[in-house]
């Protein structure tokens, strides 16, 4: 059975860091009952979902899959590029180390695990204002061991580049077109997002379903029309802070 890392949402959550979105007044209390309305949808899919409580003092911290790439044989802890966000990763690598091997980017490398898509034994990783090349060397030489390729993808703009792309499976993305490069996904099926919907391109791929903000109507009905079965949870608030469904959780 796989298991959700979450982590609760911070009183300082108003504070979060921003990048392309212009700020909204946010809720905490909506944000952190959206966030256990997660918790609850992804335990109902047959996740054990553990629910912790640090690094509280980190407005962004709801946010734990920017502080690791994990897979079966390692966790790789990132260097976050936010400065604001790089205390975060000390206590997640402590989390991290209860359930695998842990491995970590070396400083000055930038990189943070919203930028990181994997698709079977492959890995896409964006170049953002919070990804560099040197994360993306580091994160490539620190997986190839254990049989995965990464590959750069150049971004136009998004935050990360999960805010751009998502697997629907192994052989079909969901994209919004306008925010990065293609030609590193040359050979996948593509599916656009509407135009009003472009956050819609973050979706969370699990086994029994894709979860998906309920409020991207036209792409729920999108992706009903192409057969995917779908979960659809309310994270409005959660989006407010340049967020989406994959962000609060790190599936081990």
């Amino acid at each position: 059975m796989a298991t959700a890392l979450t982590n609760r949402v911070s009183d300082r959550l108003v504070d979060c860091e921003l990048t392309h979105l212009e700020r909204e007044p946010i809720n905490v209390d909506r944000a952190r009952a959206q966030h256990e309305a997660y918790c609850a949808l992804l335990e109902s899919l047959g996740l054990t979902v553990v629910r912790l409580e640090v690094n509280q003092n980190f407005p962004d911290s709801v946010f734990v899959e920017d502080t690791t790439v994990a897979v079966d044989e390692i966790a790789v802890m990132t260097t976050m590029g936010a400065a604001s966000r790089k205390g975060e990763v000390k206590a997640m690598a402590e989390v991290l180390a209860r359930y695998r091997p842990l491995a970590f980017i070396p400083e000055p490398a930038r990189i943070e695990g919203g930028d990181v898509l994997r698709v079977g034994r492959r890995f896409f990783v964006g170049l953002t204002t919070r990804t560099d090349a040197a994360g993306v060397a580091a994160l490539a030489d620190i997986l190839k061991p254990h049989g995965y390729q990464v590959r750069a993808v150049p971004m136009k703009k998004a935050l990360h580049l999960k805010s751009a792309v998502t697997a629907l499976d192994d052989e079909t993305l969901i994209v919004h077109r306008p925010a990065l490069d293609l030609e590193p996904f040359a050979g996948f099926r593509l599916v656009d997002v509407p135009e009003e919907e472009p956050g819609a391109a973050n979706i969370l791929r699990l086994p029994k379903a894709i979860v998906i903000h309920q409020g991207y109507r036209r792409t729920i009905d999108l992706l009903n029309r192409l057969g995917y079965p779908l979960a659809a949870v309310d994270v409005s608030e959660l989006i407010k802070a340049e967020s989406g469904v994959t962000c609060s959780s790190v599936i081990l």
